[in-house]
């Protein structure tokens, strides 16, 4: 997220006499220097039921990685970026644009049927929340692409099924799309604004159209195009009111036990009190990860904004009237608003009222886990992993076969963890991790100003996690997450989003991990103040002053920072650290705001991935209006970088107008990639949606009527491996 509906990051750096931060940069360009040359990083192989991704390559057309520590090299020339007009005040595309050679087509956008008895999208928006539970999902983030062995082609004409020979991988697939949050001006005819009256029909709608859409895709039988199967048996939409299961240590704790409703299109009927191991619903679905038995994790993010608590206090629990307070606080350590003033569902639905109902909120803020191709299957919500705002979940699985996952909590001064699980993944017997991510290790990382680092354990009793300061058990500690890592002493981080693992290529055999930090306005700033160790700091609201890790007051354009395991092992409790990319504006006067970018600027880095060829790919999120600090950056992009030397970096996309470029993955012989748009033109209003984009129209998709996100489908003309 977060289009114009995010706070601001536009305000300027004092361009004083002091050293700046690219002297600091030249001084640790030695240090920069070894960490490169050692080995780097690992991905470990998704495994999908009994064919791992190794077996992929190998019975696709795979080229091996050419000597140059483990990176395959990039193959295309940048493109310019897009830029405003200054006659029109618009950016002077409203495109998604990538290099020659390479062709951009949409595959499914907001409102396209993906399950049987669905209808066409509507332009005027008047499909209800019943419509909305059988289509596509609003405002794409994260996916994932995963293959169906054996699969035929659907002859798009005649509707019959032309089998193939033998096994592929690469021509269908199971495509797993998040949706991060609605705009209510666009999902309602009319709009929602504050004016308007709020109904139950209205928050069904929006519930219905947060969550996650799963579509089985496929290219057509001459290898060409990608299309969705809208009447697949894979085909089903996890919503905002999608029933669940809760595992974990937090399961069933008396902080689970919200009050339980029968949710009905008219409305919430109260019914008691839920049992702790059942939740209903996920929100704010941003990033992803998976895991390598072949299923989905979906991550929460911004869920506060679903709740409002206009009072100070609460209404007292039977049982837990001790904790009434300390309830309280937690609601403020997460950010819930006295008001929310985007959704409203707390007018109408009850199970949002975090006053009457304070519990609701432990419920979201999890990794939940989806088998997509297990269409009965109920999603989990993991909470061993912790409870924050999750930006993604990526894996490593070490040479031992231990199993960590790597996670970003996405808001200013927040933290990094890690899980690491107690039991060595399983190669050979899928239904033998089933429940691996309920037993485990959470961690949070201290970054140390010497290029040093430590993974602190969130564990019941230790480090001050004890019941003299409000943690009582593990499950406490889970559901208090924030607190326990402000308790420990973790490093408070310019907005950590997605993770990104370094594949084990080309000799290397290093852990290395990338987390992007994409801004923080309150960096440096006065009176300055970091999280209290008792968690009473409001959600985002420190002001903590510079370190090594987070080097820049008020950082507008961000940072991208790796890490080495120690040991090359995921139970390892020590790291080392460098800084990839400082971002900036190299045409900026003020050598603060250039950052150490050789290659193409961009800023606000958020989306990261790395494909099996090493090139690591990342994405925007900054305002996308190519104004402000943005003027000669542009629109929103994907850039792909060499991870040996952050000169080389080129523009491989640029994006249309008001919108965020996030998730990215490749069918497994990288010869398709699919990219998310997210929010376009969000600055148009309910009277007039498409006044500024009218994105996917403006590219020849769908009708016009107001602009909606969707996914993207990159190919090369030629056939190749996209970046080669």
């Amino acid at each position: 997220m977060k289009g114009h509906l995010h706070p601001k990051n536009d305000i300027t750096i004092n361009p004083s006499g002091n050293e700046s931060i690219l002297d600091v940069i030249g001084r640790a360009s030695m240090k920069r220097r070894r960490f490169v040359m050692t080995a780097v990083g690992t991905s470990a192989l998704t495994v999908l039921g009994d064919i791992s991704l190794s077996g992929f390559l190998q019975t696709v057309e795979a080229a091996p990685v050419p000597a140059g520590l483990g990176f395959g090299g990039i193959g295309f020339e940048s493109i310019e970026p897009n830029l405003r007009n200054p006659a029109t005040g618009k950016l002077e595309k409203d495109l998604v644009t990538v290099p020659k050679g390479y062709t951009a087509r949409i595959l499914s956008a907001w409102g396209d049927p993906i399950m049987p008895g669905a209808p066409n999208w509507f332009p005027d928006a008047s499909q209800d929340a019943a419509t909305q539970e059988k289509q596509v999902g609003m405002n794409h983030d994260g996916m994932h692409f995963f293959p169906l062995p054996g699969r035929s082609y659907l002859n798009r004409t005649s509707g019959l099924q032309v089998p193939l020979e033998g096994r592929t991988y690469n021509n269908s697939g199971i495509l797993c799309v998040n949706h991060e949050y609605t705009q209510e001006e666009f999902l309602h005819p009319g709009g929602n604004a504050t004016s308007t009256v709020m109904t139950i029909e209205k928050a069904r709608k929006s519930q219905a159209a947060h969550g996650v859409s799963i579509q089985e895709i496929a290219k057509d039988r001459f290898g060409k195009n990608w299309s969705v199967d809208r009447n697949s048996r894979y085909g089903r939409r996890i919503t905002g009111n999608t029933e669940m299961r809760v595992s974990g240590p937090a399961a069933g704790d008396k902080l689970m036990k919200s009050k339980k409703f029968s949710i009905q299109p008219t409305g919430s009927i109260e019914m008691g009190t839920n049992d702790g191991y059942t939740a209903y619903g996920t929100l704010n679905n941003c990033a992803h990860g998976i895991t390598p038995w072949g299923t989905y994790l979906t991550c929460e993010e911004n869920f506060q904004g679903y709740f409002a608590n206009p009072n100070p206090d609460i209404v007292n629990i039977p049982g837990l009237e001790d904790k009434a307070a300390d309830i309280r606080n937690g609601q403020n350590r997460y950010g819930i608003p006295a008001v929310e003033n985007r959704y409203r569902w707390s007018q109408v639905d009850p199970r949002f009222d975090a006053y009457n109902n304070p519990l609701e909120p432990h419920l979201f803020g999890w990794v939940v886990e989806i088998d997509p191709y297990d269409p009965q299957s109920k999603p989990v919500k993991r909470t061993s992993m912790g409870r924050f705002r999750h930006e993604s979940a990526q894996y490593v699985v070490d040479d031992n076969n231990g199993l960590a996952f790597y996670m970003g909590d996405d808001n200013v001064n927040e933290y990094i963890y890690k899980f690491v699980c107690s039991r060595q993944y399983n190669p050979n017997v899928r239904g033998a991790n089933s429940d691996l991510l309920d037993y485990g290790t959470l961690y949070v990382a201290k970054f140390n100003d010497n290029g040093t680092g430590e993974w602190l354990p969130l564990v019941y009793g230790q480090r001050g996690l004890t019941p003299a300061n409000g943690f009582n058990s593990q499950a406490e500690v889970l559901i208090k997450t924030r607190q326990a890592a402000d308790r420990v002493g973790a490093t408070m981080m310019d907005r950590p989003e997605w993770v990104g693992v370094r594949p084990r290529i080309g000799g290397f055999n290093e852990i290395e991990v990338y987390c992007t930090l994409t801004n923080n306005s309150r960096r440096g700033t006065e009176p300055a103040s970091v999280n209290n160790p008792d968690g009473t700091t409001p959600g985002g609201n420190a002001r903590p002053p510079v370190d090594a890790a987070n080097p820049r007051d008020r950082n507008v354009y961000g940072h991208v920072i790796r890490w080495r395991e120690t040991g090359r092992s995921v139970t390892a409790t020590t790291f080392n650290w460098d800084i990839f990319v400082l971002n900036g504006d190299k045409k900026d006067p003020n050598p603060n705001r250039q950052g150490n970018i050789n290659g193409d600027d961009f800023g606000s880095p958020d989306g990261l991935w790395f494909d099996y060829y090493g090139r690591l790919w990342i994405q925007t999120d900054q305002s996308g209006t190519g104004t402000g600090d943005y003027v000669n950056i542009g629109s929103n992009s994907m850039v792909c970088a060499n991870p040996n030397d952050p000169r080389e970096i080129k523009l491989f996309l640029t994006s249309p107008t008001d919108c965020e470029v996030t998730g990215v993955i490749t069918t497994p012989d990288h010869k398709t990639m699919f990219v998310n748009i997210q929010h376009p033109g969000s600055r148009g209003t309910a009277a007039n949606p498409t006044s500024n984009s009218d994105w996917p129209h403006s590219q020849g998709y769908g009708p016009s009527g107001r602009p909606r996100s969707a996914t993207v489908v990159i190919t090369r003309d030629d056939g190749g491996i996209i970046g080669a």
